[in-house]
């Protein structure tokens, strides 16, 4: 698995005019990527490093301060653009198998009792933030 994640003053994302998810104030919007190998455990294993990664004002996670996570799927974090000029998308998984990979994220951050939200899997969003710093890191398990 793979996140962008970047420190954020408030975030949301809007699909068909709806706004779906929607953070505010200090935390973290996290685009998540998932390719064929991935599984439950891995999803867990994000879900932890995102809940503990200890990157917001005064280095605190979003655990010390109860910051929200605003968790949004996003295939392209798989693309391949180092041939021609048009990526492939061999190495992110179909949706069947990374819509409940991504929904474990979510639902293990909240069983670690974080306040999360998400985008609409599948759909055409558009994502908001004010990005704080700007402080943006990947994170891979």
């Amino acid at each position: 698995m793979r996140a962008v994640v970047q420190r954020v003053d408030g975030a949301s994302v809007v699909v068909a005019g709806e706004t779906v998810g929607e953070i505010v104030g200090e935390g973290l919007c996290v685009l998540v990527g998932v390719t064929h190998e991935d599984t439950p455990q891995k999803a867990a294993q994000l879900a932890r490093k995102l809940w503990s990664l200890r990157i917001l004002d005064g280095e605190k996670s979003c655990s010390d301060v109860n910051a929200p996570l605003l968790v949004i799927s996003q295939f392209t974090l798989y693309g391949d653009a180092r041939k021609g000029r048009r990526p492939t998308w061999h190495a992110a998984a179909p949706g069947e198998v990374a819509e409940p990979l991504v929904d474990e994220v979510v639902a293990q951050l909240r069983g670690l009792g974080a306040r999360a939200e998400t985008g609409r899997f599948g759909a055409m969003m558009r994502v908001s933030l004010t990005n704080d710093g700007p402080f943006t890191v990947l994170v891979e398990v």
